[in-house]
């Protein structure tokens, strides 16, 4: 939509500031009136509805007005070009009548000429004049008819044009106002977005006025939905598609369902309610398991699984210490692990290490004590 409305057929309307007049006439003007996106009618809130249901409706008063034109102005349109096609018609006949009268004067000289023995000689010459003159009349007339017929072919194909763009118009203008009416792409259920309405932020209602582009409604399938959701840009580097993830309602808390990451952000942007130096990537879930319960634009927590291990231990990340060792200079990880009274230092592989624990593979057994920092040197063994 741009500020001249829908498509592009606010100049075209026969007789207003700016469309196409009768045939063989040029109209100009400037645009008519702008489209005000004023919501007439929606379907409620929650609502479930059909595949091909009107669920929105825009004021298109206007466009309805401006398509009365329209037509008006395609009938208009064809009642010209019927009229001129009959009057080229005649033009044509007409010529047609002039030539053969020409052939007749033409005709009449040349018996008259047969008569060229028995006149004198004034009369003799006046008959060759009228016999040149006749001729060349006759001559001159059939080198008319290329050019008549090609000027009656234009002028037909020129009306032609207009007509089929006048037609064009029409339903362009059809189809404009068959988009001030909203059908849902799918069956689904029907969920209102949020706008500002003065200082307030509320659901969008009916006789609210709406910008273009502007997304006031969605239509949901409550049987295959999905989780919009932000991840810290520091987070996101390992997110991947078809991670498993686990969400949970805040509205029910017994309820936990599988789900699946669909899609991941490429572009991040700043948080509304935070400082612009902390990024967020928008993250898609879907969800793999349904529960009747759950509906659009309930607020979820997720915990993304980036990766598992089966049969480790695992101790707090702040146990693990480093060392480097060998020519190569190899950073190599351990713990202190209680051995009766004192602490002993063993070497551990690892495995997955996250912000707040690390799994380990060999080096320390389930049920070992091990300390968060390096303990005194007197009670080393």
């Amino acid at each position: 939509m741009g500020a001249e409305g829908l498509g592009s057929t606010s100049n075209s309307l026969s007789g207003g500031s700016g469309g196409p007049g009768a045939i063989g006439t040029t109209s100009r003007g400037s645009a008519g009136g702008e489209f005000s996106l004023v919501l007439q009618d929606a379907a409620k809130p929650g609502s479930f509805v059909k595949k091909g249901d009107a669920v929105a409706e825009f004021d298109r008063q206007y466009m309805l007005t401006r398509l009365d034109d329209y037509r008006s102005s395609v009938v208009q349109t064809e009642a010209s070009f019927k009229k001129l096609t009959s009057e080229l018609e005649v033009a044509r006949k007409a010529h047609r009548q002039t030539i053969d009268s020409a052939k007749g004067d033409l005709d009449k000289a040349k018996l008259t000429m047969r008569t060229a023995p028995v006149m004198g000689a004034i009369e003799t010459e006046r008959s060759k004049l009228a016999l040149e003159e006749a001729q060349a009349r006759y001559d001159q007339l059939l080198k008319e008819v290329k050019f008549m017929e090609d000027s009656l072919r234009s002028e037909i194909k020129n009306a032609e044009i207009e007509l089929k763009q006048s037609r064009i118009e029409l339903r362009r203008a059809e189809i404009n106002a068959d988009r001030m009416v909203l059908k849902a792409p799918i069956d689904g259920m029907v969920v209102m977005q949020n706008m500002f309405r003065g200082s307030e932020f509320d659901q969008v209602k009916v006789g609210d006025q709406l910008f273009p582009g502007f997304p006031f409604m969605q239509i949901v399938d409550t049987s295959s939905m999905v989780v919009n959701a932000n991840v810290n840009q520091v987070d996101v580097e390992r997110m991947r598609i078809g991670l498993k993830a686990t969400v949970r309602f805040d509205a029910f808390p017994d309820l936990s369902l599988p789900a699946t990451v669909h899609a991941v952000g490429t572009v991040a942007k700043s948080s509304r309610y935070r400082p612009d130096w902390i990024k967020e990537m928008a993250v898609v879930l879907k969800l793999d398991g349904m529960d009747p319960r759950v509906i659009p634009d309930l607020s979820v927590s997720i915990d993304v699984v980036l990766g598992n291990e089966e049969n480790t231990t695992v101790v707090p990340r702040e146990a693990l210490q480093y060392e480097t060792a060998g020519a190569a200079q190899t950073v190599e990880p351990y713990v202190w692990v209680r051995s009766g009274p004192a602490w002993e230092r063993r070497k551990v592989t690892l495995g997955m290490v996250t912000a707040t624990s690390a799994s380990i593979r060999s080096g320390v057994k389930p049920g070992e004590v091990v300390a968060l920092e390096p303990p005194p040197k007197a009670n080393i063994t």
